[in-house]
């Protein structure tokens, strides 16, 4: 087979009928549009590559058009395949809002939650959050999975979840945007660092040292960036770190310093021997919103804990004194 090659598909007019694609079969599609491989889609699935891509092939043959661009690269959808994809998407959107409406009738389980979350709102205060939820809603499983900010929206739109939080300078395309927490940045420094024994800094203070980047704050370190270059200046990273326990453990050696969330370093400070640097700068409080789907009522599950995260929200910020977030603008 020649690379981009694409399977003759002979249809079955007998056989065109939508009602007959099972939704396993638009579910194993979806992921294999997603993974770019049959391979990996069947590993993802638990299942035999052979298995897949029967299922692929017997799809094509009930629609009677290619819909996958088959290369030694992997696998692509079609024009064709494209329509499949975008419209599965709410198929199984829809397929699962019924399972979880219609678990409201049954014993045990009343209800099933999937959100989204990145990193810092992990660390800072969504456990708080859900366990208050969960704590009055008992029989709501809420299943929840960390992902980049910047990747969130698109999750959403694409009815990979229900609910998302991320930042707030993050494009959130065509999802509901909705305020939600709010953090502050400071900068995190070993207590032998030249800037210790500051009370507070302005960011482009802190471009002269090493910075820990994080891979997984893809949507910090371009923020960052961006601010350093409106100083005419560019960040020097020391390193990339996935976690905050890493970037940690590098400021507790003084290899370099970093801007997190003070929500999320506090409680490790003395742990580590840290010392916190309030940021001057306006931008340094940072918004994050929940994320829905554009024009789409949420599961009855799905909208008690969206309710609850806000009730949760607005509790927050009674207790706080200070504006809204500054955007940053270009």
């Amino acid at each position: 087979m020649t690379a981009g090659a694409l399977i003759p598909i002979k249809p079955d007019f007998r056989e065109f009928d939508l009602w007959s694609i099972d939704p396993t079969s638009l579910h194993l599609f979806i992921a294999v549009c997603e993974t770019g491989s049959i391979a990996r889609a069947g590993e993802r699935e638990l299942l035999s590559a052979a298995a897949v891509s029967k299922r692929m092939v017997e799809i094509e043959r009930k629609i009677g058009a290619p819909l996958l661009l088959r290369s030694q690269r992997g696998v692509t959808p079609t024009a064709a395949g494209q329509v499949l994809l975008k419209h599965a998407r709410s198929i199984m959107m829809d397929y699962r809002k019924l399972q979880s409406e219609l678990g409201e009738h049954a014993q045990g389980v009343k209800g099933h939650v999937r959100l989204l979350s990145n990193v810092s709102a992990i660390m800072e205060f969504l456990p708080a959050d859900l366990t208050s939820f969960l704590e009055t809603h008992p029989n709501i499983q809420v299943d929840l999975e960390e992902h980049f900010s910047s990747d969130i929206p698109r999750k959403i739109e694409e009815g990979n979840a229900d609910i998302g939080i991320c930042r707030d300078f993050v494009p959130t395309g065509n999802t509901c945007v909705t305020p939600y927490r709010f953090d502050h940045f400071v900068i995190v420094a070993n207590k032998a660092h030249p800037l210790a024994g500051k009370q507070s800094i302005l960011f482009e203070e802190t471009l002269d040292y090493p910075q820990i980047g994080f891979s997984m704050q893809t949507s910090m370190n371009t923020l960052m960036s961006h601010i350093a270059g409106r100083q005419g200046k560019t960040l020097t990273y020391r390193t990339h770190v996935s976690s905050f326990d890493a970037a940690y453990r590098l400021i507790e050696a003084n290899l370099a310093i970093a801007a997190l969330p003070r929500e999320a370093v506090e409680r490790y400070a003395r742990l580590y021997d840290l010392e916190l640097i309030k940021l001057e700068d306006p931008w340094a409080r940072r918004n994050f919103v929940l994320c829905t789907r554009a024009n789409d009522s949420l599961s009855g599950a799905a909208q008690k804990l969206f309710n609850h995260l806000q009730t949760q929200a607005l509790g927050a910020q009674a207790h706080s004194n200070l504006g809204p977030a500054i955007p940053l603008t270009p």
